[in-house]
């Protein structure tokens, strides 16, 4: 059509594309898995919120999902995972034990993944619903759309 024309902002459009298009990578450890699997199957199905391509390697996603229990002798690996995705990145804790340690209160457990890497988003449950895991989705997902995006390329040195 001539003469009608279209305005945004470039921020919202990038925040949009990048809330609709999670690469998650799953850091499973415990029984919150089976509950992953379940919100990621087809009666859930969290392929329609745009998270639905599974990454096995961290330099290929920007969402990392940390299911179950995490020790003291995983923490490390745990960080170097974090280190090695891809900007931006977010992190979704998922259980009660990834939150806050669980019923797993001695020298052995790491008592919440916060302590560890940055958390966006706190999914609690001892194993969460799906619905519950969907809802985080959601709010992850606003989350990403209303923060600022960095768009301008770096130079390398």
């Amino acid at each position: 059509m001539i003469g009608s024309f279209f305005t945004t902002r470039f921020n919202y459009i990038l925040g949009w594309a990048r809330k609709y298009s999670l690469f998650h990578y799953p850091y499973i450890t415990a029984c919150c898995g089976m509950e992953y699997m379940s919100t990621a199957a087809s009666h859930f199905d969290w392929d329609r919120f745009g998270t639905g391509w599974t990454r096995f390697s961290p330099r290929q996603s920007d969402m990392l999902v940390v299911c179950g229990t995490i020790s003291h002798k995983l923490a490390p690996v745990l960080r170097t995972v974090y280190d090695q995705m891809t900007e931006p990145k977010w992190v979704m804790a998922f259980g009660t034990c990834t939150v806050s340690g669980g019923i797993y209160d001695n020298y052995a457990v790491v008592q919440g993944i916060d302590r560890i890497i940055p958390v966006d988003i706190y999914i609690p449950g001892c194993p969460p619903r799906p619905e519950t895991v969907l809802d985080g989705l959601i709010k992850l997902q606003e989350k990403i759309q209303k923060q600022e995006q960095e768009w301008r390329w770096k130079k390398r040195k």
